[in-house]
């Protein structure tokens, strides 16, 4: 009885015909990503620098990119302009990105999480470091492990049902008074000026990311839960072909969402982040493969394209119509900064 392996490097109908270079490019696109980030966060900061310090250091120059990071002033905005038809006059280019991000995991699955997002970069980064280090990574008993992956989608509920029960003027209210305008203000000086408390669940959280695989973002990001939601109804599919398959599970044993990948034939899960492990540890030729409806192939080249198409897209949309900066005057900064830390959420 000759083992999977064995039929694989025998049978050339099997073998692989050249190396696979998807992770090569994934990683690319998420360290292209996550410089991003970076560069605006430092700009951010030299932009908080300047009000705080009344100009003697930074720049007042706002890069409206922060804005990414106020996931729930977007969802609010995007209330706001779903009821009115009016794009939000603060933090209108958090509603642009999300809007481009939902886009992204309508039309190609979950890829935000698996190729953008830099928090799943960093967190890819400590479990693989993790595995290095002990030689492998750990899991959850099932039955925790099921019910932890629910912590997210009650968060996600949590956070949808205030956004939803609020009225378009009390929205409004809130954005546009001193905590809403100064909310990536006060999200940079959580930061900055971390508590006790916030540095032990912050360090536990780093800590149990080497040892459990996307520790965070398999249980507890509500951002990542709903770009999960809205991946089910993508066309897009990792798909295995049977007929070639040579059951070596070394597609599940590589899966970072912990997928049954050797036992189905298609993967609808909203935990498949789209991040290829499954196609390029299998050995195979031809036996997995993301695809659209009637199994026509799509490269990972063509998931990069398509998801800086849509980015960018959104990102000129937001431009061409005046829709990416807020429009607030330095005299409001130069008075909101320095204090943002004493405003307390109405």
């Amino acid at each position: 009885m000759h083992s999977p392996r064995a039929i694989v490097l025998r049978n050339p109908h099997y073998r692989r015909a050249a190396p696979d270079r998807t992770q090569r490019l994934r990683q690319s696109v998420q360290m292209a990503f996550l410089f991003l980030n970076l560069w605006i966060g430092v700009d951010f900061y030299r932009f908080v620098c300047y009000y705080e310090t009344a100009g003697e250091t930074g720049s007042p120059l706002r890069p409206a990119g922060v804005e990414g990071w106020l996931p729930i002033a977007s969802l609010m905005n995007l209330k706001v302009w779903v009821v009115t038809g009016m794009a939000p006059r603060i933090h209108p280019a958090g509603m642009f990105l999300l809007l481009a991000f939902l886009m992204i995991s309508l039309l190609l699955r979950k890829t935000f999480c698996g190729w953008l997002c830099p928090v799943g970069t960093v967190s890819e980064y400590l479990w693989t470091i993790g595995r290095r280090m002990f030689r492998r990574n750990w899991s959850l008993p099932k039955w925790l492990d099921i019910t932890a992956r629910s912590l997210k989608y009650i968060l996600l509920a949590l956070f949808v049902y205030v956004v939803a029960i609020m009225p378009v003027a009390g929205l409004l209210a809130f954005m546009e008074g001193p905590y809403g305008i100064v909310a990536d203000v006060k999200m940079l000086n959580f930061f900055r000026y971390l508590s006790t408390t916030s540095a032990i669940v912050l360090g536990i959280l780093v800590l149990a990311s080497f040892f459990i695989q996307n520790f965070w973002c398999r249980y507890l990001c509500p951002y990542g839960a709903l770009m999960g939601l809205v991946s089910l109804a993508s066309p897009l599919r990792i798909r295995r072909e049977p007929s070639r398959c040579i059951d070596c599970a070394k597609c599940a044993q590589a899966c970072p969402s912990a997928l049954p990948v050797d036992r189905l034939i298609t993967i609808r899960s909203a935990e498949c982040t789209g991040c290829l492990h499954c196609v390029a540890s299998c050995p195979a030729e031809g036996a997995l493969f993301m695809s659209v409806p009637k199994r026509r192939r799509v490269p990972a080249w063509a998931l990069a394209v398509a998801m800086g198409a849509v980015f960018i897209g959104f990102y000129l949309g937001a431009r061409v119509t005046g829709h990416w900066q807020t429009p607030i005057p330095g005299h409001v900064y130069s008075r909101l900064v320095p204090h943002a830390s004493e405003f307390a959420h109405p």
